[in-house]
């Protein structure tokens, strides 16, 4: 008796391991997680008066350049080291001295938009998840900040004036 009691004991174990037919683990489509460098947009131009201002701002420049690189990157690895350098090159742009015309409100809530999707794709990087959707917002929202380049110093405006109630 016992002996069958044993016997039916490693049966009944090993039909509990057997594989079923519906896998547990969800199987991801690769396609889906590479980097589609195609869907970028370009960059927005600058116009030749902000293009002086912006010349001169060596944070920009630097962040600018590591634009670029991300504009050359084709895979995921290649995104994960721009987006690390782009990082950093945001984090001094924001604690580095702003041109007069361009230290305002205007131009840090677009960057604060940026920094926002930078650590989005970085997080989209890290877990594994598809990049170029938060990749393709980030350029959204670094074109809108060249834009706002353009409107400030295209803006005939003078604040003085309309908020004076003399």
């Amino acid at each position: 008796m016992r002996k069958l009691l044993g016997i039916l004991l490693v049966i009944v174990v090993l039909s509990g391991c057997k594989k079923s037919p519906e896998s547990t683990t969800q199987e991801v489509d690769m396609t889906e997680l590479e980097f589609q460098y195609q869907k970028m947009p370009d960059k927005a131009p600058i116009n030749p008066e902000a293009t002086t201002i912006v010349d001169g701002w060596e944070e920009f420049k630097a962040f600018n350049a590591s634009m670029d690189v991300l504009y050359r990157a084709t895979n995921n690895e290649d995104l994960a080291l721009a987006i690390d350098d782009l990082i950093e090159k945001e984090k001094n742009l924001n604690e580095g001295n702003y041109p007069e015309l361009y230290d305002n409100f205007q131009i840090k809530s677009r960057q604060q938009v940026i920094r926002t999707y930078l650590y989005k794709v970085k997080a989209a990087i890290s877990e594994n998840q598809p990049t170029t959707e938060p990749t393709v917002q980030m350029l959204e929202a670094y074109n809108a900040l060249r834009k706002q380049f353009n409107v400030i110093v295209n803006s005939q405006l003078d604040k003085k004036l309309i908020l004076d109630e003399q």
